[in-house]
């Protein structure tokens, strides 16, 4: 996890959306590669015609920034197919100080899990059977070093049987000496051929070699040669099987993906005492382990705030992450921060504008389609120049920003708030642009729409109304609020759910029928959060 996201609030504006591409472009620019522009709301229908003018596509949407398995610093031990000899397996542990590792099959997903106690499990079990089913050959030449001496004959792929060593007691008894033994001897010629009379399952010459014509002789014996002694053979010989007979199957086995979240694998810990457990991609392909200890001090998804510096507008799992920097225009509020961040809040009429003046200060030229989208997102928060919010530092670096795109602010402007909303939902409408605010134990939404034609807006009066109170009601709001801001008029048709009271105080001015005209009220944040702030104590 090397990103460091940058985002806007939840119901992003164009302002919100080009401040986070601005800034996340700004940092790689300066060669800080791991900012990365994302988004946790929809794109309203002005910002998407924006980014389609400039050629920019929306930046990735992200749900939620709590803490997932992928933020942690998991074990990523080595991965065995499920083919390979319990003896690679065990020497791998070993010299990993490995406790348990993931068994895959073929494809790269989960076959099991393989602990050191299945392996001392197993080789307790030898003890008391001798037998050895479809032991690869491959496998037990490999672990005893060995090879294959009659190769040219002997075609066999496994080979199974009772291991016995070749001890006068036993090389009396017919009974061991039989197509169902794996025999293992030294230089002992007559043990040797009785064995190939026989017809054993196959021989293990240790320390010794056969004499030719016994090799070439046809027979159905896989003889194996190896430079290692009959102790050693008649030990390692067990650890030549498939790692998957021994290993924990999958249908045993709790598995956590990247995408889970911490929360929820800590829910599923506390009911399990595995030691550890897999961590398996989108994919099902096994990229690490997890155990405890490593839930105890996650790696937080790292985040700069834009637009916005109040929780409720934020991302949610807000309380998991690390907020690296905060860059907005008034107002201030209740983000709280671990240790000290970079914060810049000036006042402007728009956060692009302070990243324009970033821009400046670190001496990087915008491309022309950067910057086009940078004077748009000012156009847009200043409702071209006419908000009280607007300052000359806003048309100044809007305009600078044009001349580098090559644009007219006029037609730009003219374009931004000229899209048709006529067929929209009304519950769309109100979510473009709609932020929620905390206010001296008042909960209060309040929705933006920028317009060329109030009046058209106003035909669906009743529309806005009855969604505003089944807002009121699912949200439980104080009060909901939707500002018909009119670009002409300069001036905001006011339609409200709430108190008659508390709007006819706040405003000085009488409401009618849920709704008023404010004029020369074109700010959200400097016109209408402050009256009711001031009314709220």
């Amino acid at each position: 996890m090397n990103e460091i996201y940058v985002t806007g609030h939840r119901n992003p504006d164009t302002d919100s959306i080009v401040a986070s591409m601005a800034y996340a472009n700004l940092r790689n620019s300066l060669g800080d590669r791991e900012y990365k522009a994302v988004r946790i709301g929809a794109i309203n229908d002005e910002t998407q015609h924006m980014l389609d003018h400039f050629g920019f596509e929306p930046p990735e949407f992200v749900k939620n920034m709590r803490t997932q398995v992928c933020d942690l610093d998991f074990d990523r031990p080595p991965e065995l197919t499920c083919s390979v000899s319990m003896d690679l397996a065990w020497r791998t542990m070993r010299a990993g100080q490995i406790p348990t590792m993931p068994i895959v099959n073929e494809d790269g997903t989960l076959y099991g899990m393989l602990s050191a106690g299945d392996i001392a499990s197993y080789d307790m079990q030898t003890i008391y059977s001798s037998r050895i089913d479809e032991l690869p050959v491959f496998n037990l030449i490999s672990v005893i070093e060995g090879r294959i001496v009659n190769e040219c004959s002997s075609l066999c792929s496994t080979v199974s049987g009772n291991v016995t060593i070749a001890l006068p007691q036993s090389f009396e008894d017919d009974a061991l000496i039989s197509p169902e033994t794996i025999l293992i001897c030294g230089n002992q010629p007559e043990v040797i051929s009785r064995a190939l009379e026989h017809e054993v399952n196959c021989l293990i010459i240790c320390q010794a070699d056969i004499a030719p014509e016994l090799a070439e002789a046809p027979a159905p014996t896989c003889i194996v040669s190896t430079p290692l002694d009959a102790r050693q053979v008649s030990r390692l010989i067990y650890q030549a099987i498939p790692i998957k007979r021994v290993c924990t199957s999958t249908s045993d086995i709790i598995c956590f993906h990247l995408t889970d979240y911490l929360d929820d694998v800590k829910e599923v810990l506390l009911k399990s005492r595995y030691r550890c457990y897999p961590v398996l991609d989108a994919d099902e392909h096994v990229v690490g382990t997890l155990s405890r200890f490593h839930l105890l001090n996650p790696l937080r998804k790292r985040v700069v705030l834009v637009d916005h510096n109040e929780a409720s507008q934020s991302v949610i799992g807000l309380d998991q992450v690390e907020i690296m920097e905060i860059i907005d225009h008034p107002r201030l509020a209740d983000i709280q921060t671990a240790q000290p961040i970079r914060m810049r809040n000036e006042p402007v009429g728009s956060t692009t504008t302070i990243i324009c003046g970033m821009y400046q200060e670190h001496g990087v030229m915008p491309s022309p389609a950067m910057a086009g989208l940078m004077a748009a997102a000012i156009l847009s928060d200043t409702v071209m120049f006419k908000s009280p919010t607007c300052t000359k530092r806003d048309t100044a670096l809007a305009e600078r920003m044009a001349r580098i795109a090559n644009v007219s602010l006029e037609t730009l402007g003219k374009e931004l708030f000229s899209g048709s909303s006529d067929t929209k939902p009304v519950s769309e409408l109100i979510r473009s642009d709609f932020k929620e605010f905390h206010l001296s134990g008042q909960i209060l939404g309040v929705g933006q729409i920028t317009t060329l034609d109030s009046a058209k807006m106003l035909e669906r009066r009743e529309e806005f109304l009855s969604e505003m109170r089944r807002m009121k009601s699912d949200h439980g709001y104080d009060i909901v609020i939707l500002m018909l801001t009119d670009v002409l008029l300069e001036g905001t048709q006011l339609l409200y759910i709430g108190s008659d009271d508390t709007i006819r105080r706040a405003f000085s001015a009488e409401p009618k029928d849920n709704m008023l005209f404010l004029p020369g009220v074109m700010s959200r944040k400097k016109q209408i959060i402050p009256m009711l702030t001031a009314l709220w104590g």
